[in-house]
C-alpha cells in the first residue's frame, strides 16, 4: 500500500493534462532532484527515499508514492503540497 494515494478530478483534454503533469515533473526535478520518465499515460518519479507515479486517467489523476524513512516523517506536508499543486493546475 502506498504512503500517499491521491485521486484528483480534472476536465482537461489528454494533451493538456499531460502538459500540466510534465510541468509538475519539471518542478519536482528542479526542486527535489527526482528523476522522471513517462510510461504510456503514467509519469514515474523517484529519488533516494521516494518512488511514485502520476497516472493520467480520462477524468482524474491518480498520484501514488512510497516514502522512505526520512520522507515518511514528512508525509503530511508532502501530501498537502501535492494537493495544493494539483488544485492549482487542475481546477
Amino acid at each position: 500500500m502506498p504512503d500517499i494515494d491521491i485521486r484528483h478530478p480534472h476536465t482537461m483534454e489528454p494533451q493538456q493534462a499531460r502538459a500540466a503533469v510534465q510541468e509538475i515533473a519539471d518542478k519536482l526535478t528542479e526542486r527535489f532532484g527526482v528523476t522522471c520518465r513517462w510510461d504510456s499515460d503514467s509519469l514515474h518519479f523517484d529519488r533516494s527515499g521516494i518512488e511514485g507515479k502520476i497516472q493520467l486517467l480520462p477524468t482524474a489523476l491518480h498520484v501514488t508514492a512510497a516514502l522512505g524513512f526520512l520522507f515518511a516523517a514528512m508525509k503530511a506536508p508532502i501530501e498537502s503540497e501535492l494537493r495544493r499543486v494539483l488544485d492549482k493546475r487542475f481546477s
